[in-house]
């Protein structure tokens, strides 16, 4: 396959071209070398029209409703002028590496919507369910011209700090009937939220969404706040019927208009930044010993070697950093 022309797909990237942006998050997604090249011009070419969008995390565990509300949320956002972008990573099979890819079909609207993109990707692993180049899928995407972000994540168990540090704005989902989901949210996911906000929360769920919701406003108020300038609020809302939406996009709004007035949006970004250069340290440095042949196979007879039992973990790892020089 030839090289891409970077500077004619930039080109039409910028000019709003869909086709060329799906071009584009392929070829930063590949793991070739010389594709890997041309992906680093093409997103120094484009960055300085990155920055401008909304960026949202939103994450929940399995069957809260995110694609439903995404799809509700996007829809409206969309009808009031707004263009959308939903990067929704998938879950990876830890067996076969295989995705199902299916959340074109759960965001029916926003998949004929032509001022929303959609790009379902496979998170392949990686930290919080958060797909190991959603980073740079984001960057594109506000290079053509979208002005809202949505990550949807896996929230499968994970460490959801990956979406937070990616994202202005870090959305979680929870169920009606706070009970047992109460005791088995993870405090770490607390802390970070930006925002809780309680889906389903209509027909006879709507009793139990409002006494949930209470009960998360519990939970937060014994944490300390991130920052003084914002305590996190609990809402409910239905993805299904629309109900609660308006103030969701308000809160997320308000919560940006006053850390922009601060200059902690920038803060927050920067910071995001050097996070995002040694998460590719230390995807590069991972690549290294699984291709490098020499490393696989010094890795293979010390893997061998700790399941026996006959070399401690310890012992094996300071094996591979004296052997890569560390």
């Amino acid at each position: 396959m030839p090289a891409p022309d970077v500077a004619a797909l930039a080109e039409k990237l910028i000019a709003g071209d869909r086709a060329a942006l799906a071009r584009a998050i392929t070829l930063v997604e590949s793991k070739r070398a010389d594709r890997r090249a041309a992906a680093r011009t093409l997103l120094d070419t484009l960055l300085p029209r990155t920055g401008g969008a909304v960026r949202i995390g939103v994450t929940g565990v399995p069957g809260v409703g995110k694609s439903t509300l995404i799809d509700t949320l996007g829809t409206m956002l969309t009808a009031r002028g707004h263009t959308l972008a939903v990067l929704a990573v998938d879950p990876s099979s830890t067996r076969t590496g295989g995705s199902i890819l299916g959340d074109k079909t759960r965001m029916a609207r926003l998949a004929v919507d032509p001022n929303a993109f959609i790009r379902p990707s496979p998170s392949s692993g990686t930290l919080g369910g958060v797909a190991a180049k959603t980073r740079e899928t984001m960057l594109l995407c506000e290079a053509a011209g979208f002005d809202v972000i949505l990550v949807e994540t896996v929230g499968v168990g994970q460490s959801e700090t990956a979406v937070a540090d990616l994202t202005d704005f870090f959305l979680v989902l929870m169920l009606p009937g706070a009970g047992d989901e109460l005791q088995g949210i993870k405090k770490g996911v607390l802390e970070i939220a930006d925002m809780i906000a309680v889906n389903k929360a209509e027909g006879e769920n709507a009793g139990r969404a409002r006494s949930a919701a209470a009960e998360y406003r519990t939970a937060l108020s014994i944490l300390t706040p991130a920052s003084s300038l914002w305590t996190p609020p609990v809402i409910t809302v239905s993805g299904l019927s629309g109900a609660g939406l308006d103030a969701l996009w308000e809160k997320v709004l308000d919560h940006r208009a006053r850390h922009e007035a601060k200059g902690l949006l920038a803060e927050r970004r920067r910071a995001q930044d050097v996070k995002w250069m040694w998460a590719m340290i230390d995807e590069r440095l991972r690549a290294r010993l699984t291709q490098d042949p020499q490393t696989k196979a010094l890795l293979a007879r010390l893997q061998a070697g700790v399941a026996a039992g006959a070399i401690s973990a310890t012992a094996a790892a300071e094996e591979v950093a004296v052997a890569l020089g560390l």
